[in-house]
């Protein structure tokens, strides 16, 4: 259902833009008032304003009820996925489960411990 209807919706922009652009702007009106223009429509000598304007306005209102459409789907999905950023209560015992602990891993009481700071450092012979 999610895919028809972002089908219809890329479709109804397309239609959109392609009124939009047979559309005249108010700057054409006053060429067509000395002489041309009226002939020479598809529409008739009233223009294509008024089915035009029309016919983009309908495809404005669905548009608008596509992209509503659209954000009831995503809300749905958000709602229904774990991967937003915090991960389940399930994840985080598993996790708890199989991460090791340090103390496993740290070395015995009795072993000698050595100096970080000596180590970096080069021995340097000193002479008199």
């Amino acid at each position: 259902m999610e895919s028809i209807v972002l089908v219809v919706h890329i479709l109804l922009a397309l239609g959109i833009i392609g009124f939009v652009m047979m559309q005249q702007g108010k700057g054409a009106d006053a060429g067509a008032s000395f002489g041309g223009g009226a002939s020479q429509t598809v529409f008739g000598s009233s223009g294509s304003g008024n089915f035009l304007s029309r016919t983009t306005a309908w495809l404005a209102a669905a548009f608008f009820v596509t992209s509503l459409g659209l954000g009831i789907f995503a809300k749905q999905h958000a709602e229904n996925s774990s991967d937003v950023g915090i991960p389940s209560k399930e994840v985080i015992e598993k996790l708890e489960k199989d991460t090791p602990l340090v103390e496993e891993y740290a070395p015995a009481s009795d072993a000698p411990v050595m100096d970080a700071s000596a180590a970096d450092t080069p021995a340097v012979e000193q002479s008199n």
